[in-house]
């Protein structure tokens, strides 16, 4: 089974990308299955159901669910084998632009879309940095000058990723993307022993931990200060 993690943020598209893109591998008789990783609410699980996609959905709740997603994938795979699929797609949304859920040696995926903001390829961190494949949607929302400067910004932030536009609601561009994603030579038994590439945040603090209240007493672990300077600035 070939094990592909797709994640970028929220309402970049994901989720029409993977329903077009397993539209694709389905026409190839590939068996193709997902597991949804969100924080409090997603009925994406619906959408492909629809499909007759076998689906799993998980919420992280207070956790980060790029750490949710690590905590529990081991029991995702063994799931997906379990169902016999050839491919096992991930879903996760990295939220806080630190993390990411991406393992050595599996092919990962980052969705970013042209609405977003020409700075933010800078501002995703590892989840667009370390991806291996860069999908880049809603370029029909803007003009082909916005389109080059987007991509421009992306490669600037990822120059090894092959970056690819693809349109979530015709699925232009899915088709090349599915001929990218399955490999029989990268069939996994599971991922227990394998890496992170790129580490969590090193340190907890107070708040991390459960804390609720305001002011230095209650302040421990890993604090980092701004600088405001002195007061006459």
């Amino acid at each position: 089974m070939n094990l592909i993690t797709i994640s970028g943020p929220p309402s970049s598209g994901k989720t029409s990308i993977i329903l077009k893109t397993i539209q694709a591998l389905k026409e190839r008789n590939l068996t193709v299955g997902v597991v949804k990783f969100d924080c409090l609410y997603t009925d994406d699980d619906k959408l492909y159901k629809k499909m007759k996609i076998p689906v799993k959905k998980g919420l992280s709740g207070s956790l980060c669910p790029d750490h949710y997603f690590i905590s529990n994938i081991e029991e995702v795979v063994e799931w997906g084998l379990k169902n016999e699929l050839d491919i096992l797609i991930t879903e996760s949304a990295g939220l806080c632009n630190r993390c990411s859920p991406y393992i050595k040696d599996i092919k990962s995926v980052c969705v970013i879309d042209n609405l977003s903001g020409i700075n933010t390829p800078k501002k995703i961190g590892p989840m667009l940095k370390t991806a291996d494949i860069v999908i880049i949607t809603k370029g029909d929302i803007v003009s082909q000058a916005e389109r080059e400067v987007f991509s421009s910004r992306v490669q600037t932030v990822n120059s090894k990723a092959i970056i690819i536009h693809i349109n979530g609601l015709t699925g232009q561009g899915s088709y090349e993307f599915s001929t990218l994603i399955y490999d029989k030579k990268n069939s996994i038994k599971s991922v227990s022993g394998k890496e992170l590439r790129y580490p969590m945040p090193s340190a907890l603090c107070s708040y991390c931990l459960g804390e609720t209240r305001i002011g230095k007493e209650f302040q421990i672990g890993n604090i980092r200060k701004i600088n405001l300077g002195d007061f006459d600035d």
